[in-house]
């Protein structure tokens, strides 16, 4: 295996990648994707005939080629699994079921039934053509849902329920710019997850290039990602791209508590020649019920805009909580991977109590078991942890949380004081 240069890239140095980089257009949209998961993971794809000895590469000349990945047309299958370390199995899926805006829809909406990614393992096979043509298939043990968007239209069908959920951009809609999506969620494939982690490169980050992997049957540079803080629950991010194309073939998130991987998602099987037309057709199977979606407006939020392949500027902050920022009642403490959601509950109240809330003493103990009591300036609290994401609950009302350590919840709500 040919040694990579490790070389150590900042904000400052990854933010001229940007104005160079060309639409990575081959990505599924997220109307097409549809997923609403916080994390996903991979089993490890084809026997490993060993690291590849590929050209030495520095880690801004990676990122480069992630930005500079132009491909339109690929098709595959890889695996999705997720380890949160929920105290319920499965908590996750059945908390997140219909919770983003526009849910309820049916049993074939993306937005409800894609929700169950959120935990678990799952298959899935993936076919894109253009920024036009996009199909996602997830395979259960005896049922199969799929989601295809084709020139402007979006079809979904759960073969389990006999549902099907349709919708189409507005009449005279560019099909491309005017695709109807559902809501913005958590990414599907790893060039998804990679966008995220890049959009958190800053000073707060360490950017090397860690080694070669075949991935899928493909070549692949090895790009990791650490936090240099102290205090994140993340412990790395490793993405295999393509050393050809640059396509993003497997993303893995480790916490920094070790063990299995968080997130690990990536191609078992990939094609990048062109799918058959056929596999972007849909017509509704005889009797199956279909949901029409209500009718989308230009404009609305998150029908606006095509996706990006990366942002337009790296900012330094955890994916998720730069949008938090300025909304009513939250206020984002520190940046980087240590970032903070600061939250008022209105009413300023905290979690309900037995006696005083009328909440049973049964419950009381079941929620009791599910957290840490913990205590501070702020007063007293209650932490409720997974491998990734912690959140701190005050007594009095307020909720900080973020990926960041039972301690580092309890330091921010001492110095919010």
């Amino acid at each position: 295996m040919a040694p990579n240069d490790s070389a150590e890239t900042t904000g400052e140095a990854t933010g001229t990648v940007v104005g160079r980089r060309k639409a990575a257009r081959y990505i599924v949209p997220v109307a097409v994707a549809g997923v609403a998961a916080a994390t996903i993971g991979l089993v490890p794809a084809l026997a490993n005939s060993g690291d590849p000895d590929l050209p030495k590469i520095s880690a801004q000349e990676l990122i480069e080629k992630i930005a500079a990945s132009d491909e339109e047309q690929l098709s595959g299958t890889f695996k999705i699994s997720t380890d949160l370390g929920l105290p319920l199995d499965g908590l996750a899926g059945s908390l997140l079921q219909g919770a983003g805006e526009g849910g309820g829809k049916g049993a074939a909406a993306p937005e409800d039934k894609l929700m169950e990614l959120t935990s678990g393992t799952h298959t899935l096979r993936v076919a894109v053509d253009g920024p036009e043509k996009q199909r996602l298939s997830v395979l259960g043990k005896a049922s199969e849902y799929n989601v295809i968007h084709n020139r402007g239209e979006v079809w979904a069908y759960d073969s389990q329920s006999d549902e099907v959920y349709h919708a189409k951009a507005p009449e005279g809609a560019d099909a491309e710019k005017e695709t109807p999506r559902g809501p913005e969620g958590a990414p599907a494939l790893p060039k998804d997850f990679a966008e995220q982690a890049l959009a958190a490169v800053g000073d707060t980050t360490s950017v090397t290039v860690d080694g070669t992997a075949r991935v899928a049957g493909r070549d692949a540079y090895q790009l990791l990602i650490k936090p240099k803080q102290s205090g994140s629950t993340i412990g790395s991010v490793r993405i295999a791209v393509d050393a050809e194309n640059g396509v993003p073939l497997k993303f893995t998130l480790a916490a920094a508590s070790g063990g299995k991987a968080v997130v690990d998602a990536g191609f078992t099987k990939v094609d990048f020649s062109r799918p058959a037309a056929s596999q972007f057709d849909f017509t509704p199977p005889k009797g199956a019920k279909v949901t029409e979606a209500d009718e989308l407006e230009p404009g609305k939020e998150g029908h606006d805009a095509p996706r990006k392949a990366l942002p337009e500027k790296f900012s330094g902050q955890l994916p998720g909580l730069e949008g938090l920022e300025g909304s009513e009642g939250v206020n984002v403490i520190g940046k980087g991977w240590t970032s903070i959601a600061a939250i008022e509950i209105p009413g300023g109240k905290g979690l309900p109590t037995a006696g005083s809330d009328g909440l049973p003493a049964e419950a009381q103990g079941f929620l009791d078991a599910l957290g840490d009591k913990v205590t501070g300036k702020f007063g007293s609290g209650t932490v409720f942890k997974t491998r990734l994401v912690n959140a701190l609950v005050t007594d009095d009302g307020k909720v900080y949380v973020g990926a960041v350590t039972k301690d580092t919840l309890v330091r921010a709500a001492d110095g919010a004081k």
